[in-house]
């Protein structure tokens, strides 16, 4: 008796061993980073030497981080805009909060892009670098819509 006993506490510590292994093994990936991707992203046809663009950064990790710059070789400049009440405003940076998204859209945030050195034409992409505080930089290619174009999600 004292041996079976015996055998079902190892046979119970080993499968509890185990299980704590697999647990470990299959976290969320909420490992306290940012863990970023885009979407949705989108130019209208520029019609001034001005363009908008605009796009969604998903954040699914558990830290914060925060969008600090954007760069792209068609512009001599691009700026964060935000949108507070009514009026628009240019933003140093802006936070993708940890299981959010920061959402620039129509009539909302917005990325201006500045003394365009030449104009994007419908069908084309613009390449862009985003720059994170943390997560460093993601490269993206928007494409160019029509200048009238809205997006079925009114993203």
């Amino acid at each position: 008796m004292r041996r079976t006993a015996a055998v079902r506490r190892t046979a119970a510590s080993a499968a509890a061993l185990a299980g704590a292994l697999l647990l470990a093994g299959c976290g969320s990936g909420d490992d306290g980073a940012a863990d970023l991707s885009v979407s949705g992203a989108y130019m209208p046809q520029p019609v001034s030497d001005m363009a908008a663009g605009f796009l969604t950064v998903a954040n699914d990790g558990g830290a914060a981080d925060r969008l600090t710059s954007v760069t792209s070789d068609v512009a001599g400049s691009v700026t964060l805009h935000e949108t507070v009440g009514t009026s628009m405003r240019e933003a140093a940076s802006l936070e993708v909060p940890a299981h959010g998204r920061l959402v620039f859209r129509s009539g909302g945030s917005h990325l201006m892009f500045e003394m365009l050195k030449r104009k994007p034409k419908q069908g084309e992409t613009v390449d862009v670098e985003l720059h994170f505080a943390e997560s460093g930089t993601v490269k993206v290619a928007i494409p160019v819509k029509p200048a009238t174009y809205r997006p079925a999600d009114g993203h």
